[in-house]
């Protein structure tokens, strides 16, 4: 559920923004009497709430939080903290999630309590920042969405920017120096309250449980000059702040039209479109990131000719086709090789022979929601095909775990009592649709 911003809030965001756009030399100074506002310390518990993160550190959840002295006496301990300034940020607990190719990455989990005052700095600062994007960053934006880069990605490939520079940045959460990332957020604000919360989060030190069920200290603290920890509410903005210089820089020169080079960023994700030679725009990009102590992924980043063949951005695919009846190209959006494999290992697994104890229910509604999840998502422009092949997929998974759970020994004897409209009727397996998203056709 979508939690409303309260009218006063909205009203103070409003302005932040307003005088940010139409003042872009202005540093704001006076912000952190802002962030303990018992209202805005309130709606950013609810926000953080909502996201039904995990417990920090220190094993306290949002339950026994209200099971125990209350939200209201949590907060208020909190605003006094943050008043007197004598709230310390804790650690930060690192757990490793699974990746698509079989690898993990690191998430960084701060407490509850951290996770509250980055909100409410958040619902203060990201007006500011906003005020200052560019068009071409579309990661963790108010509204902007993954949908609208891919739609930015498809009209730069419409205006003939078929060689594409898809750059992928080497460890990019883990090597943003800190001292540069401050002086970039001190160009907008001089508030040294705001500057003290933001330091105390990126020095939070990183914590493990251990093999031994002992916890070590494996990263952070006072020392560490690089970095934010992937997890926490206000890394996003932070890592986004920090690669507009890019953007900023690509503005500034003009370099799309001088180049005919135009960049679509989501986040440290980014692909740059150009219309001919990619040798300047690739020095541009190396030369940049050189001076914001970064570096590309070499193995990761190529250059592709749409043209000729597809890339991979955000879950999507993209490329240049033909049309079969005008012969005209056009820019095919469709879910990718990897999104597709994806959803049909997770159905492998819910329908897993395995799981025939589970009451069919259940199971259906587990499967229901994973579908829903993914088809929400990749039901964009071109991706009739690929929806009937996994809608075609999802059907055989679970007729083939019927059978076996009411013990059909014939494959013939489950396509007769389990006809795909019972499949659907009558068990209530969620429809994927299989036609696009996006109807419209637009061609060179």
């Amino acid at each position: 559920m979508t939690l409303s911003t309260p009218e006063k809030i909205r009203t103070l965001q409003r302005k932040l923004y307003c005088k940010a756009k139409s003042e872009p030399s202005f540093r704001f100074y006076a912000l952190y009497d802002k962030v303990f506002r018992m209202d805005i310390l309130d709606y950013a518990y609810h926000l953080v709430r909502s996201n039904k993160g995990a417990p920090g550190i220190d094993g306290v959840s949002f339950a026994s939080i209200e099971a125990g002295s209350g939200k209201e006496q949590f907060l208020q301990k909190l605003q006094a903290e943050l008043e007197s300034k004598s709230y310390r940020t804790q650690a930060v607990r690192r757990v490793w999630i699974p990746k698509p190719d079989g690898s993990k990455r690191p998430l960084g989990i701060p407490t509850i309590r951290d996770r509250v005052v980055q909100m409410a700095a958040k619902l203060i600062i990201e007006p500011i920042f906003e005020a200052d994007f560019c068009d071409t960053s579309y990661g963790f934006r108010p509204k902007r969405s993954a949908h609208d880069a891919a739609d930015a990605i498809a009209e730069g490939l419409l205006r003939r920017r078929g060689h594409v520079i898809d750059a992928d940045l080497s460890k990019y959460f883990d090597t943003i120096p800190h001292a540069k990332l401050l002086a970039v957020v001190a160009e907008r604000i001089s508030d040294g309250g705001i500057l003290w919360l933001i330091k105390q989060w990126l020095k939070a030190a990183v914590v493990e449980d251990g093999k031994n069920g002992k916890r070590r200290t494996i990263g952070g603290g006072k020392g560490n000059r690089l970095g934010t920890p992937q997890g926490g509410v206000i890394s996003p903005l932070l890592a986004n702040l920090y690669l507009h210089l890019l953007d900023r820089i690509w503005e500034r020169y003009d370099l799309a039209k001088r180049y005919g080079a135009e960049i679509v960023r989501y986040a440290d994700d980014l692909v740059i479109l150009c219309a001919g030679d990619v040798d300047r725009p690739m020095r541009i990009l190396r030369y940049v990131l050189d001076l914001l102590g970064l570096q590309l992924n070499e193995t990761k980043t190529s250059i592709v000719n749409a043209y000729k063949e597809s890339f991979d951005f955000l879950g999507f695919s993209f490329r240049l086709n033909r049309n079969r009846n005008s012969g005209k190209l056009y820019p095919h959006v469709e879910p990718s090789s990897k999104s597709v494999k994806r959803v049909k290992d997770r159905m492998k697994i819910l329908t897993d022979r395995k799981r025939t104890p589970i009451p069919l229910p259940d199971l259906v509604a587990e499967v229901n929601m994973s579908l829903r999840g993914w088809s929400s998502y990749f039901h964009y422009r071109n991706s009739t095909k690929t929806f009937r092949d996994v809608k075609w997929h999802v059907e055989e998974r679970m007729r083939t775990h019927l059978r076996r759970r009411f013990k059909m020994y014939s494959r013939a004897q489950a396509y007769h009592r389990l006809p795909t409209s019972k499949l659907y009727n009558g068990y209530g397996l969620f429809k994927l649709p299989t036609t696009a998203g996006w109807r419209k056709t637009h061609a060179l």
